[in-house]
């Protein structure tokens, strides 16, 4: 279980419309770069928010790093960095009041540390401008640097590249696979664009209809099927009427 950095069991959670996630089991090893594919409505930010303690399962339990969620929580998210729905950092203060005002949650945070964050994350020469004028793509870099601020050794991020062009997904990509592979970091992404999560993700889980379909290394997906879209529409295909 040590090796393991996030363990689902069991993971419920219904709506009164009847939608929602169903029995989830997925194990997510140290280091890992873990893509959770899903169309928009399929459960992806649900799960996501249970597995932060943003909201509450009808059933079943999160472990990160060995720790549940529900019985160890602040031991659980001690090693954790997210990004769930949208970045919402404070407009009218720069980047580097922003990362400050993080850093009060964080001990031991100091300038030092914060100019290390956003020049990880490319947006460093842009640190005392109004986030009023940023781009999408660098608000979306400023919520990976807040993310990163406490040297988390697993960060969770949902949808990290909606909204992107071009440019901004290629940087995103580069970013994520640079901090995994120098950092040993553990990521946990969410995404319904299927050529990201291909470019991107060590392996990948089809979440469909609230469902864990299949789960799979790239590598062998990629043996197997011509591309990610054409293993997930064959998956899909298989579970369209359970």
């Amino acid at each position: 279980m040590l090796d393991k950095a996030i363990v689902i069991e069991n993971l419920s959670k219904m709506y009164k419309n009847n939608r929602g996630i169903q029995d989830i089991n997925l194990e997510i090893d140290q280091g890992e770069i873990f893509g959770f594919l899903g169309p928009n409505g399929s459960g992806k930010t649900t799960t996501m928010k249970i597995m932060v303690g943003l909201m509450k399962a009808d059933k079943g339990d999160v472990k990160i790093n060995g720790f549940s969620i529900i019985n160890d929580y602040e031991r659980a998210m001690k090693d954790v960095g997210c990004i769930i729905e949208n970045v919402t950092p404070f407009p009218y203060l720069t980047a580097y009041e922003n990362m400050q005002l993080r850093g009060r949650f964080i001990r031991q945070v100091d300038e030092e540390q914060i100019d290390k964050c956003l020049g990880v994350t490319g947006i460093i020469k842009y640190k005392n401008e109004k986030i009023k004028n940023y781009s999408l793509g660098m608000k979306q870099r400023l919520g990976i640097a807040m993310a990163i601020l406490s040297n988390p050794k697993i960060i969770i991020l949902d949808e990290p590249f909606n909204g992107l062009d071009v440019e901004g997904m290629v940087e995103m990509r580069k970013l994520i696979t640079n901090l995994s592979k120098q950092q040993k970091t553990t990521f946990f992404i969410s995404s319904h664009l299927i050529h990201d999560i291909e470019l991107t993700c060590d392996r990948v889980g089809i979440l469909y209809k609230g469902k864990l379909i299949g789960v799979d290394s790239n590598h062998n997906i990629l043996q197997n099927y011509s591309s990610l879209e054409n293993y997930y529409l064959s998956e899909v295909d298989l579970n369209a009427d359970s």
